[in-house]
């Protein structure tokens, strides 16, 4: 019930979930039923999903877009037919390099409509392994705000590519000409126009960050809790350092995984324990390696949207220690 909500347009109207299995799609050129999609049964996948702006909020030339920092992300499990299989049902064709998917948000009347559709290509030879058709969100159906009633998943994926509304997949020789993806979502230099040269905003990398404590704590032994994910391959350790004043290198040491492990492209709760001394204030950081030794670098990637930002040095946070029963650690900073 906590998952952070993005679009690039306005809301379809509350009706489009009144008869979900009515939804029609179109795949490889042929029409389909949502009720259709889900006599081909129905596969869960745990995935993080995240805006590629998250983390946008600690780069320093303020770029354009929501300043988030560490709230564009969640953990879910979606529930529905493997893209695979649902082009196999239908016949289609899947010899082609990419995947191209089109949403169904409306459309403002006044603009040209390849400057807006949501309508997105990613590469199918990953696309056709892992991606879904999802009508279900933990279990319930996907509610509207999240793209019901049926959206387009690709595990291990930045959430852009992840189409909500779901109206046609296609299979193409290139990358869709719609403006979203064609100069959108682009990792480009700071000042620089985007353009289809430049990287597109597919693979999220590996990543970290605490979520508890986040301020004033009572000395002594302090458990610090986290999450960690490896994008688009599981995850290998999670370390922690405490960068205490005048202490610029880390000393890493393993954190611990705790509760459940959903698969590569969950991410996993972890925690370590600290001790801080009474008025000791220490920046506590987290880093991140998968099992193909990918590693959170310290710093982020400067780029004109501040997109894809894993660096571990931004993504700590810093403790002060008070003494116990000091009234001071009922404060906040």
């Amino acid at each position: 019930s906590r998952l952070f909500v993005r679009n690039n347009l306005a809301l379809p109207e509350p009706g489009i979930v009144e008869d979900r299995g009515a939804w029609t799609v179109e795949l490889g050129g042929q029409p389909t039923t949502l009720a259709a999609l889900q006599r081909l049964g129905t596969r869960s996948v745990a995935t993080v999903l995240q805006c590629s702006g998250n983390g946008r909020g600690f780069f320093e030339h303020g770029p354009s877009g929501s300043p988030w920092r560490t709230g564009a992300a969640g953990c879910v499990i979606f529930g529905g037919v493997p893209l695979s299989a649902a082009l196999a049902s239908v016949g289609a064709d899947l010899d082609a390099p990419y995947v191209t998917v089109t949403g169904g948000d409306p459309l403002p009347a006044d603009v040209a409509p390849r400057d807006v559709v949501v309508e997105r290509s990613v590469p199918a030879a990953y696309a056709l392994r892992h991606a879904i058709l999802a009508w279900e969100l933990n279990g319930a159906p996907l509610p509207r705000v999240h793209g019901g009633p049926l959206r387009f998943v690709v595990p291990g994926y930045f959430g852009c590519n992840q189409v909500k509304w779901l109206r046609r997949i296609a299979m193409t020789a290139s990358t869709s000409d719609a403006k979203i993806m064609r100069s959108g979502y682009r990792f480009r230099p700071i000042g620089e126009a985007g353009s289809e040269g430049q990287p597109s905003m597919w693979a999220m990398p590996v990543k970290s960050w605490i979520t508890s404590p986040l301020g004033i704590v009572e000395a002594g032994r302090v458990v610090v809790r986290g999450v960690a994910m490896g994008g688009t391959e599981p995850l290998a350790r999670v370390e922690v350092a405490v960068l205490r004043e005048g202490q610029e290198a880390p000393r890493w040491a393993a954190a611990a995984f705790t509760g459940p492990d959903l698969g590569r492209f969950a991410w996993r709760e972890v925690s370590a324990t600290l001790d801080l001394a009474v008025g000791e204030r220490a920046r506590v950081v987290l880093r991140a390696t998968t099992a193909g030794g990918a590693t959170q670098p310290e710093h982020r990637r400067e780029n004109h949207r501040g997109y894809g930002h894993n660096g571990w040095r931004d993504h700590g946070v810093t403790l002060r220690a008070c003494a116990p029963g000091d009234a001071s650690c009922r404060e906040t900073e």
